[in-house]
């Protein structure tokens, strides 16, 4: 497995990971692929990273800012997807520590990630690259078809940046 920079023609791969995602019914809120122009204005420019091998892409993680107010500045949420058949695999875990690395390499201090508690794949990765949990967001959203979930609230410090 190779970790690589995300480019524009990564898209088609990446959103058809995203759509498996959306599919789960527990990975996000969102459920239509945007055009690629939304999905990038709406993330950071940088700490975009591809796992793939010989065969294709495997996954992807990228970070979008978690507030506009410039005190935030170097905090961000993490948005991480692995393909169906490669779940398990230590792909996760993987593009998470790169993620980590550049987005400390950048000056990020804080990453969050908002997780479905039935996403307990999603939670145990998290917990293994070093995030707490911070509590719950009960009912903060409703899916398409108009049942509220809740949301868990998981963050990483880093131990260089912001000390």
């Amino acid at each position: 497995m190779v970790l690589r920079a995300m480019i524009s023609t990564d898209w088609p791969a990446v959103a058809n990971i995203y759509a498996e995602g959306i599919r789960t019914g527990f990975a996000t809120f969102e459920t239509n692929i945007p055009e690629y122009a939304q999905w990038d204005e709406a993330h950071i420019d940088h700490c975009r990273i591809i796992a793939e091998e010989s065969n294709g892409i495997l996954g992807w993680a990228a970070l979008s800012p978690a507030s506009s107010r410039c005190v935030y500045g170097g905090v961000a949420e993490v948005s991480v997807y692995i393909g169906a058949d490669h779940r398990g695999k230590g792909v996760g875990k993987a593009l998470l520590g790169q993620l980590i690395k550049e987005s400390e390499d950048a000056g990020y201090w804080t990453l969050q990630s908002g997780i479905f508690p039935e996403n307990k794949a999603s939670i145990t990765l998290h917990e293994k690259v070093g995030f707490r949990f911070l509590g719950k967001r009960e009912r903060i959203g409703k899916t398409q078809a108009g049942i509220w979930k809740d949301n868990l609230l998981f963050e990483r410090r880093s131990k260089i940046v912001g000390q």
